[in-house]
């Protein structure tokens, strides 16, 4: 069942959208940088601006009893120079976790979930429109509850490929994850791909079609959801923000999925 604290902050995170979304244009432009040049690197994963987006993920009707999951994704990315040449971009996915129904009947677990860290390698030159990164993934054990986590070490490859044509960004992630150290009882050997497309107006907005799947090669599950996502470049006072979000359908034999969801995006820029 949602709860009126779920109903409550879904609607309050699409009021503050509404009530900020005139601001866009003008202040941004300000700022020294068009929204519209903002939404185009948002769409970017290895563009060089600093940001720290705040993902809520509200998902409903979780595995076999229909639980409820939320789940806050704090993910600083931040990008550094190497030389002339080459850029390093640091992704960090830590997840906040509140679930309940979802491991028992009037079970509920709260806490900090496996952190996973990325670095990508990225040319600062880009040919034709294309942009691509490579680099290591790690999987950090940091989950404060077997529930929200694998209790496993884990490492792989990391790689983003994208095109970016007019007002179109489009474009792919995958990455695979070998655990090797930890107290857990599975080993994790898992793939992710993540392909994507965004559309970015000239007012700041945008438009977004992803979807993120994760294959666990040695359970032989498959899940993944599809997302379609509205999201505007705005300003509060002085902080350059993107709001956003959309609805979240889910796919796949992993029986502990969720039916359906809802994805909020609070993320903080910090143009250069």
């Amino acid at each position: 069942m949602i709860n009126k604290i779920t109903l409550r902050t879904c609607i309050a995170l699409f009021c503050i959208g509404l009530s900020l979304n005139t601001q866009a244009q003008d202040e941004t432009e300000t700022q020294g940088t068009s929204a519209e040049d903002l939404a185009k690197q948002l769409a970017n994963p290895v563009a060089s601006l600093i940001s720290v987006p705040f993902q809520n993920n509200f998902d409903f009707n979780v595995g076999p009893l229909e639980g409820f999951r939320y789940t806050l994704n704090i993910q600083p990315v931040i990008p550094v120079s190497i030389n002339e040449k080459w850029n390093m971009i640091s992704r960090t996915i830590i997840p906040v976790i509140s679930q309940s129904d979802v491991t028992g009947v009037g079970n509920n677990e709260t806490g900090l979930g496996d952190i996973a860290q990325s670095i990508f390698f990225s040319p600062k030159e880009v040919k034709n429109g294309l942009v691509w990164g490579v680099g290591p993934v790690l999987l950090l054990p940091t989950a404060t509850d077997n529930a929200l986590g694998v209790n496993k070490w884990g490492a792989g490859p990391n790689a983003l490929i994208l095109k970016l044509q007019g007002q179109w960004t489009y474009g792919a992630l995958v990455n695979h994850i070998w655990s090797y150290a930890g107290s857990g009882l599975n080993d994790v050997d898992a793939s992710f791909f993540q392909p994507f497309a965004t559309y970015a107006t000239k007012t700041g907005a945008s438009f977004t079609i992803a979807s993120e799947n994760t294959q666990d090669w040695n359970n032989d599950l498959f899940g993944g959801f599809t997302g379609i996502y509205y999201a505007k470049v705005v300003t509060f006072g002085k902080q350059l923000l993107q709001l956003g979000g959309g609805p979240k359908v889910y796919y796949g034999n992993n029986q502990f999925n969720p039916d359906w969801g809802i994805r909020a995006n609070v993320i903080l820029l910090f143009p250069k």
